[in-house]
């Protein structure tokens, strides 16, 4: 199994990480324990990291189940607390799980321009051809020249980043 360092040491994780918890939540993974539970307490006075902070980042990646807790009550009280692990282990998969989605969303962004003409106006944007033949080939909006816009740049950028995914997943 990958330890915590090595996925830390992976540019691509670690700037995952650092988009989804940001520098404060890399510094609470580079912190955190090795081994046993600990409350969010716990972890902010070992890390000397926030305890807002360190909440946010383990709800964060609970979310993901990149971070797991047990709960215990405690009988005197009945008060709850919680004991967090991590679940680093999960990072691939969940990585993996990201890009498919990612893909989807590129790849329905690809059919579109594809199956698009669009026109351009200088003060309100991007227009397809059913939206400016509707209006004689003026902005819908301001009522402006259009001229026509070529995608091809984006359409090449699309494709070139469809096929880095698909060959990161294995599906080339």
């Amino acid at each position: 199994m990958v330890g915590i360092d090595d996925m830390l040491g992976d540019p691509g994780i670690r700037a995952y990480l650092l988009r989804l918890i940001e520098a404060e939540g890399l510094e609470l993974l580079e912190k955190f324990p090795p081994d046993g539970e600990y409350s969010d307490e716990e972890l902010a006075e070992k890390t000397g990291i926030n305890l807002n902070t360190v909440r946010h980042t383990l709800y964060t990646l609970y979310e993901r189940r990149l971070a797991e807790y047990r709960r215990i009550k405690d009988p005197d009280t009945g008060w709850l607390t919680y004991l967090w692990t991590l679940r680093m282990d999960q990072i691939y998969p969940y990585i993996g799980q990201e890009l498919e989605r990612v893909l989807e969303i590129l790849q329905k962004r690809e059919k579109y321009e594809e199956e698009n003409d669009f026109y351009i106006c200088d003060e309100c944007g991007i227009f397809t051809f059913n939206d400016v033949s509707d209006t004689n080939f003026t902005c819908p909006v301001c009522g402006g020249e259009v001229k026509h816009f070529d995608n091809e740049m984006l359409l090449v950028a699309l494709k070139h980043r469809v096929e880095e995914i698909r060959s990161i997943l294995g599906h080339a």
